[in-house]
């Protein structure tokens, strides 16, 4: 049973005429009585009792008239249903997103997405690194920002640029009216680390241990906003990603460059492996990169002005 079947068993049903069912159907007389015929022997019975001059339903004709009606009604239901998520009107786009990239940098893409598509709902879960991982392996999600993961052969990892580890300490810390830190000053403090189960931990402590100082946590917290909030505390120092620099700000500790060693690792995007970006998830991906392609730019841009700016003692001369 077809829907193409169905179409020609309702128009007929209702005309109560073979003619001018072909003439709404667009099909020649014969063609439309195969058709019924051929919808009659897949389900076992005759549909309709013909005479020369008459056309009327069987009993089990007019049982199934209002079946094949919703069924075509449904078809068609669905059918609009994903021209309009094709042609981006309708549907859901699942999002999942490390804390610091859903604050600092998904606002901005989520408000030029949704400025172009308005119709398709967007649903954001803000998680950590690890679980991002999982939502988007499970098929939960399908688009996710994180750093790079340590090992996911059922996932693929788009790199979007490098994130550079910072330092912070409290403003009432020596440290604090330094511009850049060594692993060795902050390790002598009070450092405040990520739990070890966290990828981010691991990389952090090893990266520090790496530089020949043992490495020795006075406090574990689970999420990058506690330990920046211990930090603004008094409690400690730590090392966080440059990503959490406006929370970190904001809650009033002293961000520094953290040098021996640098500490590095790549914030992308992610998806299931052998699987394409549907089309409402496309044109936030190609808006994630060209994101990052203007923010490059701009720090070209910005390093260059800097370089060529007027010396201070010498007006117009250039250093």
């Amino acid at each position: 049973m077809t829907p193409r079947q169905l179409r020609a068993f309702v128009g007929v049903a209702r005309s109560l005429s073979f003619a001018r069912a072909s003439e709404q159907l667009h099909l020649s007389q014969p063609a439309l009585s195969l058709t019924i015929r051929d919808l009659e022997r897949a389900l076992g019975g005759r549909l309709f009792s013909r005479t020369t001059r008459q056309v009327r339903l069987t009993p089990e004709g007019a049982d199934l008239l209002p079946l094949a009606e919703q069924l075509l009604a449904d078809w068609e239901r669905v059918g609009e249903g994903v021209r309009r998520c094709f042609a981006l009107e309708a549907g859901t786009l699942a999002i999942a997103a490390m804390p610091s990239f859903a604050a600092n940098r998904l606002p901005a893409l989520l408000r030029a997405y949704r400025a172009r598509y308005p119709e398709v709902a967007l649903a954001i879960r803000d998680v950590i690194h690890e679980q991002v991982l999982e939502l988007v392996e499970s098929g939960r999600v399908e688009v996710g920002y994180c750093f790079e993961p340590e090992s996911s052969p059922g996932l693929i990892f788009e790199p979007l640029y490098v994130d550079r580890f910072i330092a912070i300490v409290p403003r009432d810390n020596a440290l604090g009216r330094r511009r850049t830190v060594k692993s060795a000053e902050l390790l002598a403090d009070r450092f405040i680390a990520l739990e070890r189960p966290s990828s981010m931990g691991r990389l952090i402590e090893s990266s520090l241990a790496k530089e020949g100082h043992p490495f020795e946590a006075r406090l574990y917290c689970d999420q990058l906003t506690t330990v920046i909030q211990m930090v603004a505390g008094g409690l400690g120092v730590s090392v966080i990603p440059s990503l959490s620099r406006p929370q970190a700000e904001a809650a009033g500790v002293i961000c520094l460059n953290l040098e021996s060693p640098v500490i590095c690792r790549a914030v992308g995007l992610v998806q299931r492996r052998e699987q394409q970006w549907s089309a409402a998830a496309q044109p936030l991906v190609e808006m994630s990169r060209a994101q990052c392609e203007s923010a490059k730019a701009q720090g070209s841009t910005s390093r260059i002005q800097k370089r060529l700016r007027p010396s201070s003692t010498v007006a117009g001369r250039f250093p």
